[in-house]
């Protein structure tokens, strides 16, 4: 991740230049242009899920090989589209591009492994999230192997994460806002806001760097390990804070997995209410998701109130569309006040107010342009529709085109992070987490059992 910068060294005499020499604004193009791409293909009744292939879930070594037997000609169209393009934003940008080739087809090589591996059906009982490999591996390679240091120009952690954020306002339409109704909105908004002050100021108080503990705050409140990346950048957080968030997200994700369904079925909580609860308690969306199917199964055998749908989808509601599109919300907010607040107190003096559009997250943008190409092109389809063709058809090859971009990101950071230069940040980040986690589960199970309890037990999709 970037290491931070004085203010002054962003100003507008970049002028036009940065549209073509900004990862951000690479990150916007590229993301936007897939999206078009996507729906062009689609209103002409195909879609680019042909060239947005990934690796489905499989329970045997065989069923695996035969699918990438099947499917080689498109991993390698695939391997060569992101090659190309991504060569073309190193070369505009300023980097080697001899040298971005080589670390890229590292980084491909051992996405196509990571997301194998969490697509094994036995991966979610070991605790095998997506992240967690890619980040541990991609250590374990740059800490344990080593690598030439020439590399680290394949390894682009921000634009990987921008390029996934854009993609992720392409699966988000507004429209779903209108669908999730006023209870849900509310509900997450207060999560995200109590959960992000009490990380924030708790770390704060434990002296940690205000731009740790933002980034700390994001990943608890928002969408766990891609928002604590996204507003390490837009806070021009240092290179080691990022990782120092994620293992924090992926630890509570992984214990949330097995204590939600396990204490909500305790208290006999309604799938829905269960399922709210989780939403509004989990921080990486594919844990969340696999804690709610959890407790749908026990509605399914009748040993709680209600469908496994109404979990399903009470989660959703919450966190898929309730929490995740607050990312962009808090990447305005604190960009503003890192270049208005904490940057004139470094640096001294005044701040031209014109930085606060140079130093805007420009991806932030592309996320809600995104958002909203897709939701003209929902703007007049039902609920029902939405899930029986648009997301399947378009939606979907989006979202595998973003686990790809992520799972770029989520290498880069452990191929690029040397221990031996991490700064030793002690126990003071997970004391500040931690106390995010306490309030975050208090008060979703407050307002997901008492507060809206007749709302989410009563859901009906």
């Amino acid at each position: 991740m970037s290491v931070q910068q004085s203010t002054v060294t962003q100003s507008s005499s970049a002028g036009w230049t940065e549209l073509w020499r900004k990862e951000d604004w690479w990150a916007v193009w590229l993301g936007l242009g897939a999206s078009l791409v996507a729906y062009a293909l689609f209103v002409n009744g195909s879609s680019i899920a042909w060239l947005a292939v990934s690796p489905p879930k499989w329970s045997t070594f065989p069923q695996l090989f035969g699918h990438f037997e099947a499917n080689a000609v498109r991993y390698l169209v695939q391997f060569g589209v992101f090659l190309g393009l991504f060569s073309i934003a190193a070369s505009a940008i300023g980097y080697s591009v001899r040298h971005f080739v080589l670390g890229f087809v590292l980084v491909y090589v051992l996405s196509v492994m990571v997301i194998a591996a969490g697509a094994w059906d036995r991966a979610i009982f070991y605790n095998l999230e997506p992240p967690l490999i890619a980040l541990v591996g991609g250590l374990i390679i740059s800490n344990v192997i080593g690598l030439p240091r020439w590399l680290d120009a394949g390894f682009r952690v921000e634009f990987y994460v921008k390029l996934g954020i854009v993609l992720l306002g392409a699966t988000l339409p507004f429209t779903l806002i209108v669908w999730a109704g006023p209870v849900a909105i509310l509900q997450a908004s207060i999560v995200s806001i109590v959960t992000f002050l009490v990380i924030f100021f708790t770390a704060q108080y434990l002296g940690l760097d205000k731009r740790l503990a933002a980034t700390l705050g994001a990943g608890g409140a928002v969408c766990g390990v891609s928002a604590a990346i996204a507003i390490a950048g837009a806070v021009r957080a240092k290179k080691e804070y990022p990782p120092i968030a994620i293992t924090l997200v992926v630890l509570w994700a992984i214990i949330m997995i097995l204590v939600l369904p396990l204490v909500s079925r305790f208290l006999s909580l309604p799938a829905g209410v269960g399922g709210a609860w989780i939403g509004t308690s989990e921080f990486a969306d594919a844990a969340g998701f696999a804690a709610a199917q959890t407790y749908g199964g026990f509605a399914s055998t009748g040993a709680v109130a209600g469908t496994p749908e109404q979990a399903v989808w009470s989660y959703t509601l919450i966190k898929v569309v309730g929490r995740d599109v607050w990312i962009g919300v808090w990447a305005l907010v604190l960009s503003v006040i890192a270049v208005t607040r904490w940057e004139v107190a470094e640096i001294g003096g005044g701040v031209d107010i014109g930085q606060i559009w140079w130093r805007f997250p420009k991806f932030v943008v592309g996320f809600l342009v995104a958002s909203l190409l897709i939701t003209l092109a929902v703007r007049n389809v039902t609920f029902a529709d939405y899930n029986t063709i648009i997301r399947p058809g378009l939606i979907a090859p989006i979202t595998s085109l973003r686990v790809w971009a992520f799972t770029f990101c989520f290498l880069s950071i452990g191929l690029t992070t040397r221990l031996r230069e991490f700064a030793p940040a002690g126990g003071k980040p997970f004391i500040a987490f931690s106390a995010g986690v306490v309030v975050n589960v208090a008060l979703g199970f407050v307002l997901s059992a008492l507060v809206f309890g007749h709302y989410w037990a009563s859901l009906a999709q």
